[in-house]
């Protein structure tokens, strides 16, 4: 237990720092930039964090079996990940590359420069998630620390000297794809071709299950962003993003709860685990939302200031929406550890019951956060509750 907590906070502290900085990335880059290639950034980044599900699948692949493995099977699965990496890392980046086709006049872009740098910038994020998934398999905590620091800081410091040089859109995706080779660094030594590797078919068939339930999370935890461009007039739409600051907040405060308990939820093959993660989330949560209602001007003051009060006495239902999400998130590893393919299915449920809500409801603020907590509560609880129910048809019955 006291490993446990010394590993979950130096991960976390990583962590912390990495959105950090990568949050201030965003706040030079909107001071620096003009307000359209600002938004032409924005929405770059968007295709980088779709894109990304490969590399968080990758790592998830790896870090499972790593953690299952006996130790004379580790050095054969990571020679099996060190072959498939590039291959596969180079793969996204040509399809993301290529998708420029589709994403230039989308986005109305004036370059197709833009979208190739961000099949660029894929390459090394794709790779750094097989290497987070060797450190976070062997729970070698500091190397992965210094990964998600490299990544944090590559960002910073890479999309800041590329707008510095060139102050556009191209020249933030170009800092940001020389940056994005930084934690790639920092991961050194991790990813080694040995003379017996594990089957390369089973790692990829497992990476691409994992990279889609990851996808429909992702979709599911950003859907209500859409919505709300979509179905608010302008002014409320800027409320409700401001809102969505907090709840984005709340998500990203525990997600190393599940990075460092996942080589357990990996090998535990009772509750025990699954549950204390799942409390861990929880606490956190209900501390944001208390302290939300506590100080409601504080939470203002991180959302965006006066100009956004009129949603003052509504950011705590921001606040839980992100916890539910959290928690979610925290379930949805679980599901990956345990090699669950229900909770995909159940994710993308939620996901259109989201949306049938929202635009048959016709619902205003208040009603989309709630349409989302709801949601996002409702499948937590039977993520939560499908192993349990699973374990009790699978027993054999008692004989009387």
């Amino acid at each position: 237990m006291q490993l446990h907590l010394r590993s979950a906070t130096l991960v976390a502290a990583a962590m912390m720092v990495m959105n950090v900085v990568t949050y201030g990335f965003n706040l030079v880059a909107a001071r620096m930039l003009i307000p359209a290639e600002f938004g032409a950034v924005t929405a770059l980044l968007s295709i980088i964090l779709v894109a990304n599900v490969v590399s968080l699948g990758l790592q998830a692949t790896i870090a499972r079996k790593l953690s299952v493995a006996p130790l004379e099977r580790r050095a054969a699965i990571i020679g099996a990940a060190s072959r498939v990496t590039w291959s596969v890392s180079a793969a996204v980046g040509a399809v993301v590359a290529c998708s420029t086709v589709v994403m230039t006049p989308l986005l109305r872009l004036d370059s197709p420069v833009p979208v190739l740098l961000c099949g660029a910038m894929i390459v090394p994020l794709t790779v750094m998630g097989a290497q987070a998934g060797v450190a976070q398999g062997t729970e070698r905590w500091h190397k992965l620390s210094a990964i998600y620091l490299g990544n944090g800081f590559g960002r910073l410091v890479g999309g800041c000297t590329g707008i510095l040089l060139l102050p556009s859109a191209a020249g933030a995706m170009l800092g940001l794809a020389v940056g994005a080779w930084l934690p790639v660094i920092a991961g050194l030594g991790l990813l080694r071709i040995r003379g017996e590797h594990d089957d390369i078919r089973l790692l990829l068939t497992e990476t691409a299950g994992s990279a889609f339930a990851l996808l429909s999370y992702f979709v599911l935890s950003n859907a209500d962003a859409l919505i709300a461009r979509n179905l608010f007039d302008p002014h409320d739409s800027g409320l409700y993003a401001a809102g969505l600051i907090l709840t984005k907040a709340t998500l990203f405060l525990p997600q190393f709860v599940s990075v460092v308990l996942f080589p357990t939820l990996s090998r535990d093959e009772s509750h025990r685990s699954r549950m204390l993660a799942a409390g861990a989330v929880t606490l956190l949560g209900i501390c944001v939302i208390g302290g939300t209602l506590v100080l409601p001007q504080l939470a203002l003051a991180l959302v965006g200031g006066p100009q956004y009060s009129e949603i003052s006495g509504r950011l705590w239902l921001f606040a839980l929406s992100g916890s539910f999400l959290a928690l979610a998130h925290m379930l949805v590893f679980d599901a990956l550890a345990r090699r669950s393919k229900g909770a995909t299915v159940l994710i993308w449920a939620a996901l259109a019951l989201v949306v049938a809500l929202a635009y048959t409801l016709d619902v205003g603020i208040t009603g989309l956060v709630l349409i989302v907590a709801g949601c996002s509560g409702g499948l937590c609880v039977v993520l939560l509750a499908l192993p349990l129910l699973t374990e009790r048809r699978s027993a054999p019955a008692r004989t009387p």
